[in-house]
């Protein structure tokens, strides 16, 4: 019987590669994200391809209830998730004192508070069936106060210890939780972010597709934190060996680079 990953944000970027790295393993899939008509495409792609079940909800899980909603629904579907990757995420360029609220409370709504919702609902069955994996996408944003994109790092340190903190309570029920922590890739998410229909073009990024492999392969090992790429992991090391005023200045010369 093939097993079934849940993947929000599936849409586009690494959630999309990582349906398709799924889908190639011969899982079934739930799809979520807000922009359907990509997730009929992506569906009809995978099912033709690989022959596996692929379920489609449209959802915007920055919305108070969406978490519950898209639980109850899969419930009432009686699809069993033994995989839940909360990928689902979104940024915001500029000085806090400058930004809209409405686009900081969505952010922490979605890449905060939907992701522990999540959480909360799938691993209870999990530690009941004894098995099932957990993959929060984190970043290298997680390692540092990050200027000129304030909440958004301060959102991916949460996610970061809180996958953490989660991952050593439930290993020893045979649950793992795995926070993924790239660096930039090769996506659109800087373009949302800056609000602005350009890419932000940055050199020798990793495409989504390699980032999504290497954190599927990190999730099927167990690995509680993983960082793609040497040049990723070198940087986020580096943070321990200097003062902190001197890592928060550094990344404020590089923040406002992007904009």
């Amino acid at each position: 019987m093939n097993k079934t990953a849940l993947i929000t944000g599936s849409s586009n970027g690494i959630g999309m590669e990582l349906a398709r790295v799924h889908a190639e393993k011969g899982d079934d899939l739930i799809l979520v994200a807000r922009r359907k008509i990509k997730l009929d495409e992506l569906k009809r792609e995978l099912e033709t391809l690989h022959k596996v079940k692929v379920y489609v909800i449209e959802k915007d899980l920055s919305l108070p209830g969406a978490a519950v909603e898209l639980y109850e629904e899969i419930k009432q579907q009686q699809i069993p998730v033994d995989y839940l990757i909360n990928n689902a995420g979104c940024g915001d360029i500029g000085f806090f004192a400058d930004s809209e609220w409405e686009k900081q409370e969505n952010m922490i709504n979605l890449n905060v508070t939907a992701l522990i919702h999540l959480t909360w609902l799938f691993l209870p069955e999990m530690i009941r069936r004894g098995a099932g994996k957990i993959m929060n996408v984190a970043s290298t944003a997680s390692f540092q106060p990050g200027p000129t994109m304030s909440v958004y790092f301060a959102s991916k340190a949460f996610v970061l210890s809180f996958s953490e903190a989660i991952n050593n309570e439930v290993r020893d029920k045979g649950i793992t939780v795995t926070a993924l922590c790239p660096g930039s890739t090769e996506s659109d998410f800087h373009a949302i972010a800056a609000g602005s229909g350009k890419l932000i073009k940055e050199r020798d990024l990793p495409s989504s597709r390699q980032v999504a492999e290497f954190g599927y392969k990190s999730m099927m090992k167990g690995k509680a934190v993983v960082i793609p790429g040497l040049k990723n992991s070198l940087m986020a090391f580096s943070v321990r060996l200097f003062p902190r005023s001197l890592i928060v200045g550094a990344v404020r010369k590089i923040q406002q680079g992007k904009f």
